[in-house]
């Protein structure tokens, strides 16, 4: 039996937090994680609701989400940090982290996001971000094992949280 080798690429980041405090993903280490870019004010923002109930049902078998709020399609993020907080929580009830406000595409794209588009390109090769809610899932030694396009559900996903929280 052959063990998956550890990622330390994908252990070594650290973004900020909503409060600019390091969010070292060293801490996510043997966790099955699903990075996702959010905005507040877009046609998948309900999305947030299938997020929740995601990570409800499988944070105690080692799963998390990241949301990564961004304002860069249709300006649909617009708020401070706090603001999309509370957003968050009075709303949609969100209690997995959500972390400072980021720029997914362009020069000055967060270190993440550089790294999971090299990773996994979506469709036919495209490697920016096309919408809010794009969705990055990562497997417990820290490998991006898939890409999804906004349009598919948190539920949707379930099946292959299950499977990846199942492999040593």
């Amino acid at each position: 039996m052959s063990a998956e080798k550890t990622n330390t690429a994908f252990y070594n980041l650290a973004p900020l937090d909503k409060n600019g405090e390091p969010f070292p993903f060293k801490q996510l280490e043997g966790k099955v994680v699903l990075i996702v870019n959010v905005a507040s004010k877009c046609g998948f923002t309900p999305q947030y609701k299938g997020l929740e109930e995601v990570y409800q049902k499988y944070k105690d078998q080692g799963f998390t989400i990241i949301g990564f709020p961004c304002n860069q399609f249709g300006g649909q993020e617009p708020g401070s940090a706090d603001e999309i907080s509370s957003f968050c929580q009075l709303n949609y009830g969100v209690t997995f982290p959500v972390l400072q406000k980021i720029n997914v595409n362009g020069n000055d794209a967060d270190p993440v996001y550089v790294y999971l588009k090299e990773q996994k390109a979506g469709l036919l090769g495209f490697r920016g971000i096309k919408w809010n809610f794009e969705k990055f899932l990562v497997d417990k030694h820290g490998n991006v094992v898939d890409r999804y396009a906004s349009l598919k559900t948190p539920a949707g996903l379930e099946s292959t949280i299950e499977t990846l929280l199942k492999k040593p």
